[in-house]
């Protein structure tokens, strides 16, 4: 029988750690001062390891901030981490917004009462795949500005900023000195990747940076992420997918692991991207394994781009991110429950971890190691003196190889380790995880249509493709093609969009009026040739009208337009509408980026010579009709003069829709089904829940399963091959009341909302396979009777663990097989090797409660199926809503 060695000293250390993270939160808001060495942080004089992750908080609403809180504290978060958005909190220079989405203070506060850290990104500069980075568009125009630079007008700007969220953060008394969860504070965003465009200047402004940051007397550390100059009292952190071999540019600064991109950002016309969880936990152990310190997962939760927050060009309106939590505010199954799983086994190894100066390191094969982490208990436990072989100890066990599992030998036992995988040891005797192997529950999404219309009309309850209406009653009303208003202006020659809209809108109207003489339209008809609009640059979209008809389309990032146009004779208005799609998040000169149109503008073949537009008189429209008269909006839509939609009628471009929808009963979150529509934006009940725009994703470079082993990228597991990018958009129910909500769309190129639906996304089917080779829970290495060696860890058995979501129960066992199962989620079917009361077990454990586990054992279905054969429990579990009070937890 394997038995932990030193029981005594573990017994100490288990209950210490039981007491320390049981206590915590009571004991969070004493002040405590952070510091930090070449090892970690250190909270309160000790040193600790630390998990975070990143929640953006204007991506989701006030009310959703609990909930996301509380998952990611359950899945094991010691920290969470979030940027600062400057054109979210000063939207006009001198105009603070911090309500709503935007109320900071109450995000820290929600944070804190939760007994978690909080880790502040000011930057101001975030990147964030948000609207221009974060900066305000009205910082353009401040006379002489460069941004990021050694440049006085924006230092200013930046400053002020800064110094703007410090104070307030000192105010409400949320730092850790004055009590508050911030221990961490972050300034300017990755710029070393941009350093060297700036020069010398950029060098300058790092420095100045550093200082500025540090003359505000926050009282907590600063970092710099991939800034690996950042001057000395400025700790430099890394971003990527893996960190574990990263060193901070000081022995006296701990490794910081400031980004782990579990996932990535979406284009729209775009596949999907998606990291296994198996390759994101090998990520994160090694970076403990090699001496991390603290690792925040960018995102723990990615939420929404509400509104025109989106940057890019061509971000789309989810943030899902393939985070832990998705983009409503469910569990990721299995990401979430293996990263717990993964957090507990970290936490387990803590006091060695933070005891050990460095590791001590062992190579077991040609790609094969492990590092060593001993406390020395005479100086942290018992002050007594012990000899090594009494130290605590906990060991990583990496096997690097991308193909073969390989058996290894450590401190005289032998360990098969998978490939591309950890073992954690938190004894160095026991494995309690191993990064490859997934126990976690795994949690299919469904998407249920949620609606029927208001008013029985069958012919429209059910289409064709079986969706079911939002409503039977759309009005519409058109917007006007070019100039609408007395706010109009000209000028002579082209100016650059951002100058005029100032972001206040994605469209702009330039319009110019153009004479046709008879003799060009008969070099046309001679030469049969069409005259023909070019120009040099242009982004993101373009829309070509002449006297109100549509000539063409054209999207793209700064690219060349050539575009056949049709003229007759006399007096033609040519009407350009260059839109935005989320202005440019990332690189290097911002302020110049700009959009609209660079270069020349000219029509070609005309019979005496191309006609340069590029100084030509143009008219300026900023925006739509329908946007400045505010008609999606409850107070003002009524003014609009709308009229009904027949269900036949045709597609229509540049056309404003809405209907009246009831809020579907339940708490489940809820999506807008914007499937049937073509590009534009939409809100409900004064909310802007974002852009939105149905492009296709290419057929191809979807492989049909995703391997986990080897070095990831963003390209290397693609789904949604051949499929629109995004159709369902999500609306938070707290912008919903019980009926009569108003959904307002506009759209551009034409679509169906008598298609539009409201879904309910819904996690209603849970699925675990678990042999009896797996691993015991974790949380039974805080087992007294383990601790007093009553026990062993081989004598605890594996369970598998059913979860619904908050507000669900398990309704009922589809499958359950202890033996020799076969397939996977939703398609398993019994082997040669089966308990015939293996569905009776697993429904008595599990059918109404929330959660339930099952014991992997023979003696936990009565007896042995089959011997001499691994057996393995396979479940299938369906949730469904509840509103019964005191459903049993197990």
């Amino acid at each position: 029988m394997v038995v932990f060695e030193n029981k005594a000293i573990l017994k100490l250390l288990l209950v210490c750690l039981f007491v320390q993270f049981s206590f915590s939160a009571a004991n969070f808001f004493r002040p405590f001062n952070v510091t930090y060495d070449h090892r970690a942080l250190i909270i309160d004089g000790k040193r600790r390891m630390l998990i975070s992750g990143g929640i953006h908080y204007p991506r989701a609403t006030p009310q959703m901030w609990p909930d996301l809180i509380a998952k990611s504290k359950e899945g094991g978060a010691d920290v969470i981490e979030s940027y600062t958005f400057w054109n979210g909190h000063e939207p006009v220079r001198g105009q603070y917004n911090f309500e709503g989405r935007f109320d900071l203070v109450k995000f820290v506060k929600l944070v804190g009462d939760n007994g978690l850290y909080f880790l502040l990104r000011i930057g101001p500069y975030v990147c964030a795949e948000w609207n221009f980075g974060g900066f305000p568009v009205w910082l353009r125009d401040i006379p002489g500005i460069e941004f990021r630079t050694d440049n006085e007008p924006f230092k200013r700007e930046m400053q002020r900023f800064v110094t703007k969220i410090v104070d307030l953060m000192r105010e409400e008394k949320l730092f850790s000195w004055q009590g508050g969860p911030i221990i961490l504070l972050q300034i300017e965003n990755e710029y070393g990747n941009m350093e060297g465009s700036y020069g010398q200047k950029g060098k300058e402004y790092v420095k100045w940076a550093a200082n500025m940051a540090l003359g505000l007397g926050a009282g907590v550390p600063w970092v710099m992420c991939k800034q690996t100059d950042a001057p000395g009292d400025i700790i430099d952190t890394c971003n990527n997918y893996y960190c574990d071999g990263y060193k901070p540019n000081s022995p006296s600064k701990p490794t910081i692991w400031t980004e782990n991109w579990d996932g990535w950002y979406t284009s729209w016309g775009g596949r999907l991207p998606h990291r296994p969880v198996e390759d994101l936990a090998f990520a994160v152990a090694r970076f403990f394994q090699r001496g991390g310190s603290l690792m925040n997962y960018y995102m723990y939760f990615g939420g929404t781009n509400f509104g025109r927050t989106s940057g890019g060009p061509f971000y789309i309106t989810s943030y899902d991110y393939d985070a832990p939590i998705d983009e409503y505010g469910l569990r990721s199954e299995p990401k979430w429950g293996h990263l717990k799983d993964l957090h507990a086994a970290i936490k387990l190894c803590e006091r060695a971890l933070v005891a050990a100066d460095s590791p001590q390191y062992m190579k077991l094969g040609p790609r094969q190691e492990a590092h060593i982490y001993w406390e020395n208990t005479q100086s942290t436990v018992l002050n007594t003196t012990l000899s090594e072989s009494q130290s605590a100890c906990s060991a990583f066990l990496a096997n690097i190889d991308e193909h073969n599992t390989v058996t290894v030998t450590f401190r005289g036992k032998s360990y098969s380790l998978p490939p591309w995988s950890v073992s954690i040891l938190p004894d160095c005797s026991n494995v309690a995880f191993n990064t490859a192997k997934v126990g976690a529950q795994t949690s299919v999404k469904l998407v249920e249509n949620a609606l029927s219309p208001k008013i029985s009309a069958p012919e429209l309850i059910i289409t064709k493709n079986e969706v079911s209406s939002i409503s039977e009653s759309w009005m519409s009303v058109k917007e006007p093609i070019g100039i609408w208003s007395e706010s109009n202006f000209t000028v002579q020659g082209l100016l650059e969009h951002l100058k005029v809209t100032k972001d206040e809108s994605d469209y702009l109207w330039h319009m110019t009026r153009i004479y046709v003489s008879d003799d060009d339209v008969a070099f046309w008809e001679e030469n049969k040739v069409s005259p023909t609009l070019v120009i040099d640059s242009m982004r993101d979209v373009l829309r070509i009208f002449i006297n109100g008809e549509l000539m063409g389309s054209v999207s793209g990032h700064w690219v060349k337009v050539v575009q056949p146009v049709q003229f007759q004779q006399g007096y033609s208005d040519l009407m350009l509408l260059s839109q935005t799609v989320g202005l440019q998040n990332y690189g290097a000169f911002l302020e110049k980026d700009g959009a609209g149109f660079r270069g020349q503008i000219k029509l070609t073949g005309f019979k005496n010579g191309d006609i340069d537009l590029s100084k030509a008189s143009w008219i300026y429209q900023v925006g739509l009709k329908g946007e400045f008269q505010k008609i999606f909006t409850i107070e003002e839509n009524e003014k609009a003069g709308w009229t009904n939609l027949k269900l036949d009628a045709t597609p229509s471009t540049f056309t404003w829709y809405k209907a009246y929808f009831d809020s579907p009963d339940g708490s489940e979150p809820i999506a807008i089904d914007l499937g049937s529509m073509g590009k534009g934006q939409a809100w409900v009940n004064d909310h802007h829940i974002g852009r939105y725009w149905n492009l296709t994703a290419p057929k191809d470079g979807c492989p049909d399963s995703c391997d986990y082993r080897g070095t990831y990228g963003s390209n290397k597991c693609m789904t949604n091959c051949g499929k629109p990018t995004q159709t369902w958009y999500h609306v938070p129910r707290s912008w919903l009341q019980a009926s009569n909500n108003l959904l307002v769309i506009f759209e551009e190129i034409g679509g169906n909302p008598f298609e539009i639906s409201v879904k309910l996304r819904v996690p209603r089917i849970l699925c675990a396979q678990m042999s009896k080779s797996y691993y015991p829970p974790l949380r039974e290495w805080l087992h007294l009777d383990l601790i007093d060696g009553k026990v062993s860890i081989s004598d605890m058995k594996p369970q598998i663990h059913l979860q619904c979501e908050d507000g669900q129960i398990i309704s009922s066992i589809e499958f359950a097989s202890y033996g020799t199962p076969h397939g996977s989620c939703q398609n398993f079917s019994k082997g040669n090797c089966h308990s015939p009361n293996s569905l009776s077990v697993v429904s008595e454990a599990c059918v109404g409660r929330n959660s339930c586990s099952v014991e992997v054992s023979n003696s936990g279905f009565g007896s042995d199926p089959c011997r001499g054969v691994l057996k393995t429990l396979a479940v299938e579990a369906r949730c469904v809503s509840t509103s019964t009070i005191g459903v049993s937890q197990f």
